[in-house]
């Protein structure tokens, strides 16, 4: 049986997902740019800019549109005391990270973690936790109404689930999208990448796409 806060997760997810296909259905009557073949990386027909964000990384400086600039972004939530999905993630990631060390820096494919949950994830934890899983790997968070906001222009969706009543109360878990959201050069929001996740496939696909001009 359903409790209430799973209720309302697939409520918002289905939502987001409703929302996903109606743009892809009125932008899918415009012909797409030719692109390269992808396996793991499903592109919409039209990427779409995101509104105004700012978020704090975990060396204390501000993440904000600009900073995305210039590179295809990988952005995945999460948080540091994630079980199993979190890390699992973060470490295929890691494994396409690797075989993007070829390419110039100045463009090279960015890994953007985005911790959901501020009230136990500081800037330096998180830190710490991604740049376990590989050095180059982004890491932000903010607090909980910017997070919304800039999840939702994401199509990704997470809410705290409460822990059991003779839990202690830190003990929380947060629900949130599995999906990863995959932003273009100019930033905008241009595709995602769905589980299962193939290391290689998403290596693959995001150098066809730094190596191809943007839309």
């Amino acid at each position: 049986m359903f409790n209430r806060t799973t209720l309302a997760i697939l409520v918002v997810a289905l939502a987001g997902g409703l929302g996903l296909l109606a743009s892809q259905y009125f932008f899918g009557k415009q012909a797409p740019a030719a692109g390269p073949e992808l396996q793991a990386v499903q592109l919409f027909p039209q990427p779409r800019a995101l509104p105004a964000f700012s978020l704090q990384q975990s060396d204390g400086t501000r993440l904000l549109p600009g900073e995305l600039h210039g590179h295809w972004t990988l952005v995945f939530l999460g948080f540091t005391y994630c079980p199993d999905v979190c890390p699992t993630t973060l470490a295929q990631l890691a494994q396409a990270q690797k075989q993007w060390t070829a390419l110039p820096e100045s463009v090279r494919p960015r890994v953007l973690f985005v911790s959901v949950d501020p009230e136990r994830d500081s800037p330096d934890r998180i830190g710490e936790y991604a740049h376990a899983f590989h050095r180059d790997t982004l890491a932000a968070t903010a607090n909980v109404p910017a997070l919304e906001a800039f999840t939702r222009s994401l199509s990704l969706v997470f809410m705290k689930a409460p822990a059991d009543e003779d839990a202690p109360a830190d003990s929380y878990t947060i629900d949130h999208s599995s999906a990863i959201a995959v932003l273009d050069p100019a930033g905008r929001m241009a595709g995602v990448v769905q589980p299962p996740f193939d290391p290689a496939a998403i290596a693959a696909d995001l150098s066809a796409l730094t190596a191809t001009p943007s839309r």
